[in-house]
């Protein structure tokens, strides 16, 4: 006798009942950018609905957020003047720094996680201090000054920290800056699976990050190392991540199941620039039904193992989901 699978397909509620999985508001994180002035909301050609704003524009974005049922932020900081070694992300009084501190104050429950890196706030667009012999960046010179931006987020008020610059040994270190200065029940988010990746090249234009010279290859993992892939995520949960994550997501699904699969932690999930910036081209050019190919594809990081989704479309899904 064969499977008679459409029994619980004929009705719609029927449907719901047995519906494997789910996307709720609660599975999002939101980014922000923020950059000194008053007043800002410039929006980015390359990805349509994404800004970056002004402190006091990103209060009312936050206001915002809440009214849809979103909680969770996680911020970008651009800073006006930037430097070799990235001081105004080494600052108490720093972009970043004072984000985190209005945002909190004037939304206590918002959920504010920090990308710690030095991409947006270095001269070169690399993510650390620079071996100039080898043209990259000093692992260990750039864990030094990464514990000192871990230490500055934590003193703002920080939720959760989130390390993306894929230095060998930043988990380790980061946790015991943070366990070192009292703050041993801030959370770290890891990047710890993060791709050297194409589909990074609209966030260069928001984060104002292009690296002047080379790329971040040799930092970033090569797409083509499945093995390695897990590796790393397993070596930071080992670390002391609370958190661990893969990006980009869209062309990474199987890394996403078997690091669910390998590792015990939750798994986040960075839905990156160029997965948006392609959707909103294709929904725009009416290439696509773009409500319906957007919660889909939200659906296939879920089913894939994801907890989190770091999203530029989560407004979006949230307003869908209240339909």
């Amino acid at each position: 006798m064969f499977d008679r699978f459409r029994r619980t397909r004929i009705n719609s509620t029927l449907r719901k009942l047995v519906r494997e999985t789910s996307v709720s508001t609660d599975d999002l994180i939101y980014p922000l950018f923020v950059r000194s002035g008053e007043n800002i909301k410039t929006e980015v050609s390359s990805m349509p609905g994404v800004y970056q704003m002004s402190l006091d524009e990103i209060l009312k974005e936050c206001a915002e957020l809440q009214k849809l049922g979103l909680n969770s932020i996680i911020l970008f900081g651009i800073p006006d003047v930037k430097d070799s070694i990235g001081s105004d992300s080494l600052c108490e009084h720093g972009i970043i720094a004072n984000a985190v501190r209005e945002v909190k104050k004037a939304f206590p429950d918002m959920f504010v996680v920090t990308d710690l890196c030095f991409c947006e706030y270095t001269d070169h667009g690399h993510c650390g201090i620079i071996d100039e012999k080898n043209q990259t960046v000093n692992n260990d010179a750039t864990l030094e000054i990464s514990a000192q931006q871990a230490v500055v987020h934590a003193k703002a008020g920080a939720d959760m920290i989130a390390p993306s610059g894929m230095m060998d040994g930043i988990i380790e270190t980061l946790r015991d800056a943070l366990d070192s200065a009292g703050y041993e029940n801030l959370p770290i988010m890891s990047y710890s699976t993060k791709f050297a990746s194409g589909y990074y090249g609209p966030f260069r234009d928001v984060a104002e990050s292009t690296p002047s010279f080379g790329d971040r290859s040799s930092y970033q993992m090569d797409p083509a190392n499945r093995r390695e892939a897990i590796a790393e995520s397993v070596s930071d949960e080992m670390q002391g991540a609370d958190i661990l994550m893969v990006k980009p997501v869209l062309a990474y699904l199987d890394v996403v199941r078997e690091i669910k699969d390998n590792t015990s932690k939750p798994l986040a999930v960075y839905n990156v620039s160029g997965e948006y910036a392609m959707l909103k081209m294709a929904g725009a050019q009416g290439l696509i039904d773009y409500d319906r190919v957007l919660m889909e594809t939200m659906i296939s990081f879920k089913r894939a193992g994801a907890d989190i989704i770091i999203t530029y479309h989560a407004k979006e899904i949230a307003s869908l989901l209240k339909k």
